[in-house]
């Protein structure tokens, strides 16, 4: 995903510009940290303050440079106008976020609002379209079954949770002011692969696949999850 984002950013803005970059729900901030470490200037906002705690102690090992270019914020992702001004940042990241929230459509709306005219809106979410392939590949009949017409799954956490679909989230983007221009399929062959699998023996390679992969029809489109961007007109 880091790749498909890199790609839409250097399509959009000049090299070398350094992007004011908004990470809502940044979790332990792996995102974050990567793009300050790019030179950017990144707001990272989460409300878990386990989360926050590991963010802040990779950020504390960076040099003072990059130290500088970042900040944490404790707050919720739904709550971007207290704490921000309109059109405030270029680019708006919500990764594995939106299948905890059970009414999405506010926030989306929020973040839109953050942007820039011509900012870009990343989202990583779970494929409701796809829902089926985890169980139905790993021979679980009565899951996969059960999966069809439905966007609520339970995650590896054990949490009820909820996907979206495609066509949906198209019409939410164009909705809001930040019609979809790009979409990739994430996770498309190695969703099934246990938690604490091996690291194979030519990653690259893995990579590489999985990238052509999410690029291409149809495989993108039976991906675990999809990343969607946005961009505001």
């Amino acid at each position: 995903m880091a790749r498909q984002l890199d790609e839409q950013i250097a399509g959009r803005f000049p090299v070398g510009q350094r992007l004011r970059v908004l990470d809502v729900g940044m979790g332990q901030g792996t995102q974050a940290l990567r793009l300050a470490r790019a030179g950017h200037q990144v707001t990272g906002l989460e409300r878990d303050e386990k989360m926050i705690a590991v963010a802040r102690e990779a950020l504390s090992g960076e040099p003072e440079g990059i130290r500088e270019r970042m900040r944490i914020i404790e707050g919720d992702g739904r709550d971007t106008g207290v704490h921000f001004l309109p059109g405030s940042f270029d680019v708006v990241l919500c990764h594995g976020v939106l299948m905890y929230v059970e009414e999405p459509d506010p926030l989306l709306a929020g973040m839109a609002r953050m942007l820039a005219p011509g900012g870009l809106l990343s989202l990583l979410v779970r494929n409701g379209d796809a829902l089926a392939m985890r169980p139905g590949l790993s021979g679980d009949w009565a899951a996969a079954l059960a999966a069809f017409g439905t966007v609520s799954y339970t995650n590896r956490l054990g949490l009820e949770v909820r996907a979206d679909r495609l066509e949906a989230l198209t019409a939410t983007l164009a909705g809001i002011g930040a019609p979809l221009r790009a979409w990739y399929g994430v996770r498309v062959f190695t969703d099934t692969a246990a938690d604490d699998a091996a690291v194979p023996a030519d990653p690259e390679t893995l990579l590489a696949v999985e990238e052509r992969a999410g690029r291409t029809d149809p495989y993108r489109g039976v991906a675990a999850l999809l990343h969607l961007c946005g961009v505001r007109g």
